[in-house]
């Protein structure tokens, strides 16, 4: 894996997670910047998981194993944008506080995908 490509990842989901925890704590719900903030992380993570594919063709392994280190890929992949669809049908301070949830799970993803890795 990448190094930079997962602390960019880390990075940002933790940048959304607190701007997203201070709005739930201004008791605003999410707005349309958020879902712009989601997006990019998204696509941050959606690059990790392309990476992360193309190193395992190229016949690199985890050290944990394939399996594991694809389903927490796919995970990581689905963390934000699931987050997002949850906080559209909350539409007030929780959406922005499930957000924020979900953001920390990216970065906790993040973490161990580094460990799946190169344990």
């Amino acid at each position: 894996m990448l190094v930079a490509l997962t602390v960019a990842v880390s990075v940002a989901a933790l940048a959304l997670a607190a701007w997203c925890g201070f709005a739930a704590y201004r008791d605003q719900p999410t707005k349309d910047w958020h879902f712009i903030a989601m997006a990019v992380v998204s696509v941050l993570a959606l690059a990790q998981l392309v990476v992360g594919i193309v190193q395992l063709a190229r016949g690199e392994e985890a050290d944990e194993g394939t399996a594991i280190f694809l389903a927490y890929l796919i995970g990581a992949l689905c963390a934000v944008p699931a987050a997002g669809f949850l906080s559209l049908a909350e539409r007030t301070r929780w959406g922005s506080a499930t957000v924020a949830a979900g953001a920390l799970v990216l970065a906790v993803l993040e973490v161990r995908l580094h460990d799946i890795w190169t344990a």
